[in-house]
């Protein structure tokens, strides 16, 4: 036995074309009771069988005095009209989307469209300018002239068409004229519109409105000429009338004749002759690797620069320019040019990309670095030289080193005197004690002793010793510099040291810095300049109450920090 809820469900079927569903009444049964379900004396097959045959207005309200939204069946259990599905609360009906379960039977080409209680399927592809969809999914042609919608001029009468309209000139044309699109009369050709409008033997010309019928005379058309006798046509052979194909192959036919075009030639049936083929623009890109130029009946290929043409006439092979040797020094092949090199010493010109120019390494920013003295330029490199005296060139070909002519013996200083070597050269210095003194060692001199000279009291106030000492360093030496230390060479507690320049010093180039067991001479001001000084130093040194005297002749020779080019 099946539930009164399902046989309300299939009260009315999905069908592809659905009709509105049918709605209960408030027309209550005979023997059912509404709100309890059905009366005995109906089986649920009369009932639906009942309710089926109700009219639509007549359903909507059975059972309206139960809770339920829809129907009220056996117990007080609700029911739902097809279309509808009863809800979780027992008592509301709500509509089922046949379009998302699946329960539309619409086929391809429309869209399903849910409506209430049921569904409707629409096609999904318009019908097209001039014809509107109905409710039926089917197109119907569009009246445009029933409905005003068409754009007939006052002058003209609408007729409908089908998916469209035309306009027709109210005027009518006289005999022997036929109105055009636009509504003017134009000449109706009779003798061409009718068949046969004159009597056999004769000719019809049309005329303007009418036409005339004149007795016949042979009139060959093109392609065709009279016989000799004039009563008929006859084909004209134009392949012998003269060179109609212009040294293209002619072949004659019945009434007309066609050329037979060489390779690289089409028959242009208007001209009737033969054109050139444009093979470079029918086929860009396929017949040649670079460049494509048209020729009469045919083509050539060419090659960009840096290329030419291979042995198919098509394809384009790399040239290697460097077997023409374009640069003055190395050339390297590239893909479709090439590449000029220069040796170590030369730079590629700028002008012609060609040419090697030597490079003035002398010349160059750096030039100043090259060599230590002077740099000279040679073709493709340079040499370093140095001063004709005082230095020689080092194993780097660059650096000027000093010559010690002292060491080696190149010096010119005489018997008596001693060689001192300076950067870039050296001194000759003589020695000798002064009166009251006798040499002690080289370069130092020793007081004799008083009680032996003629003026003894004079004499105790000479030195004790006098030292001879010879300094060299650079100009620009960073200051303050020390150059010399004086001091006694044994130090004893209590001992007392005045150190002082006594001359050679009077520009103040020199300043004495007084120690515990001595003290420094430095220099304080910067030396631009070579110089030389001739510096006396004394150190007066009391010890154990007693003052002796020592003196220091220093000879300074500041010399050029390296061989500077004049």
């Amino acid at each position: 036995m099946f539930g009164f809820n399902e046989f309300f469900s299939s009260i009315s079927p999905v069908t592809e074309k659905p009709e509105a569903r049918d709605t209960v009444t408030a027309m209550p049964l005979e023997g059912l009771d509404p709100c309890r379900g059905l009366a005995p004396s109906f089986p649920q097959c009369d009932l639906l069988c009942y309710i089926k045959s109700l009219p639509s207005a007549s359903v909507s309200l059975l059972f309206s005095d139960s809770n339920c939204s829809q129907l009220c069946v056996d117990d007080g259990l609700c029911a739902c009209l097809g279309g509808y599905q009863l809800q979780n609360d027992g008592v509301t009906c709500e509509d089922v989307n046949e379009c998302l379960n699946g329960g539309h039977n619409c086929v391809l080409g429309q869209v399903c469209i849910n409506t209430e209680g049921s569904f409707r399927c629409q096609r999904e592809t318009s019908c097209g300018t001039g014809y509107e969809l109905k409710d039926d999914n089917n197109c119907q042609d569009i009246n445009e002239c029933t409905l005003g919608t068409h754009n007939c001029g006052a002058e003209f009468v609408c007729t409908n068409t089908e998916g469209s309209f035309r306009c027709h000139p109210k005027e009518r044309c006289s005999s022997g004229f036929i109105q055009d699109a636009v509504g003017s009369c134009i000449d109706v050709n009779e003798c061409v519109a009718h068949t046969s409008p004159c009597l056999p033997g004769q000719t019809c010309i049309n005329t303007v409105g009418s036409y005339t019928c004149r007795r016949n005379i042979v009139t060959c058309g093109r392609g065709y000429h009279l016989t000799e006798d004039g009563t008929r046509c006859e084909d004209v052979d134009e392949c012998r009338t003269g060179n109609v194909c212009v040294n293209h192959g002619c072949i004659n036919l019945i009434g007309f004749y066609r050329c037979e075009c060489r390779t690289g030639f089409i028959f242009n049936s208007i001209t009737k002759l033969c054109d050139d083929i444009n093979e470079c623009r029918h086929y860009p890109g396929r017949l040649c690797t670079h460049k494509c130029e048209n020729t009469e009946g045919s083509y050539k290929c060419s090659c960009t620069l840096g290329f030419k043409l291979s042995q198919d006439n098509r394809n384009c092979e790399d040239v290697n320019e460097c077997e023409a040797n374009p640069c003055s020094q190395e050339c390297a092949n590239v893909y479709g040019s090439y590449q000029c090199y220069c040796r170590r010493g030369y730079q590629l010109s700028d002008i012609d990309g060609i040419t090697c120019d030597d490079i003035d390494e002398c010349a160059l920013p750096t030039g100043g670095n090259v060599c230590s003295y002077r740099c000279s330029n040679t073709p493709g490199s340079f040499y370093c030289t140095c001063p004709p005296t005082g230095y020689t060139l080092a194993h780097n070909g660059r650096t000027c080193l000093d010559i010690d002519e002292c060491a080696a013996g190149r010096h010119t200083c005489s018997v008596s005197e001693s060689c001192f070597n300076v950067q870039g050269g050296f001194r000759c210095l003589s020695f000798s004690c002064p009166q009251n003194f006798r040499v002690a060692a080289q370069g130092r001199c020793e007081r004799l002793t008083c009680e032996f000279t003629q003026d003894p009291a004079s004499c105790f106030l000479l030195p004790l010793r006098i030292s001879f000492y010879n300094i060299s360093f650079p100009t620009n030496t960073p200051v303050p510099a020390d150059v010399f230390r004086m001091g006694p060479s044994n130090f004893v507690l209590g001992d007392n040291m005045q150190i002082n320049i006594v001359s050679g010093d009077e520009e103040g180039y020199f300043i004495v810095q007084q120690l515990a067991h001595g003290g420094v001479i430095s220099l304080r001001r910067n030396l631009t300049q070579p110089r030389d000084f001739f510096l006396t130093m004394e150190m007066r040194l009391i010890r154990y109450g007693m003052a002796q005297l020592y003196m220091a002749k220093i000879a300074v020779f500041v010399t050029h920090e390296q061989p500077i080019w004049p």
